[in-house]
């Protein structure tokens, strides 16, 4: 085990926490403007599967488990089954959609992620922190509306609807954050 700062969770890490094992299922980085940052961390319990939320500071040291890490390539989605290959054995697994959760959505083929094991059991998978997707739908832009910058409704190519810049119009390719969704940057050409 090693500590690792409260401000360095991220979905898919393993801490022990109160003296069980939990996986980071969601993270918001939170800067009121009274007091200092914290890290909002959604925990579950990896043997019992109950939630937990922690406000974890940036100065707050926590235990970070070590697991056996090996990096998957991501096959196909058969209903709720989503199926791995390990990259150096070609040995497939098959994890529930459940497993992943909301993160199901950006997992495109051959996409690369790291499977982390504990005693051979699954315990979580870290995808890439950035995926690049199409634009299918975008609302119109409303012009003279407002001097403030504003976003408007998209839908990407995997149905996520998001909020876009008011430059980004369907068919364009955009750069989105897997942990909470949101517009990035558009993707280079």
């Amino acid at each position: 085990m090693s500590k690792i700062a409260g401000n360095e969770i991220r979905p898919g890490t393993l801490i022990e926490h109160n003296g069980g094992l939990w996986i980071a299922v969601k993270t918001q980085a939170v800067k009121p403007g009274k007091g200092g940052a914290y890290n909002q961390v959604e925990l579950k319990n990896i043997v019992t599967g109950t939630k937990l939320n922690e406000r974890f500071r940036s100065d707050a040291a926590v235990d970070e488990i070590y697991l056996e890490k090996k990096d998957y390539q991501f096959l196909y989605a058969t209903g709720d089954m989503l199926t791995f290959m390990d990259i150096q054995t070609y040995e497939q697994i098959e994890l529930q959609r459940d497993f992943i959760g909301d993160r199901a959505l950006f997992l495109q083929d051959g996409m690369k992620v790291m499977v982390q094991s504990y005693e051979g059991r699954p315990l979580s998978v870290q995808m890439p922190v950035h995926v690049t997707l199409t634009v299918t739908e975008a609302d119109p832009v409303l012009r003279g509306g407002t001097a403030a910058p504003s976003y408007k409704n998209a839908v990407l190519e995997n149905g996520l609807k998001i909020l876009v810049p008011p430059f980004i119009d369907a068919g364009a390719k955009i750069v989105v954050s897997t942990e909470d969704g949101s517009y990035v940057k558009r993707a280079e050409a």
